[in-house]
């Protein structure tokens, strides 16, 4: 994402938090979908590595720091909205805290 692109997120339409769906670089699986704040954003951007804020906690995680599956950074992509993330990412482990490699493993439909 390039710096002029932060300015069109619709962080008062998102409510402070938006949505960040999270896909591989290379095999193209959607993995996760968590919610990011400016300092997440920000600390993403920074470091390389997905930062996401926790609603029910209430504060900033790193995926990967507890597990060790840490995401590095491809791309980042604003939808046409400004309300939406796609971040694509190199996945070191599995994406998913169940121990599967997308949270996206039931199907529903």
């Amino acid at each position: 994402m390039t710096g002029n692109l932060l300015h069109e997120i619709d962080w008062k339409k998102c409510n402070g938090l938006i949505p960040a769906i999270i896909q591989d670089k290379q095999t193209k699986d959607v993995l996760m979908m968590g919610y990011m704040n400016e300092e997440s954003l920000s600390k993403t951007l920074e470091t390389g590595f997905t930062w996401f804020y926790s609603r029910t906690r209430q504060e900033l995680w790193n995926k990967g720091a507890t597990s060790g599956h840490y995401q590095k950074v491809g791309d980042i992509f604003l939808d046409c909205d400004g309300d939406t993330l796609l971040v694509l990412v190199d996945q070191q482990g599995v994406a998913c805290h169940t121990g599967e490699k997308t949270c996206f493993f039931r199907k529903f439909y």
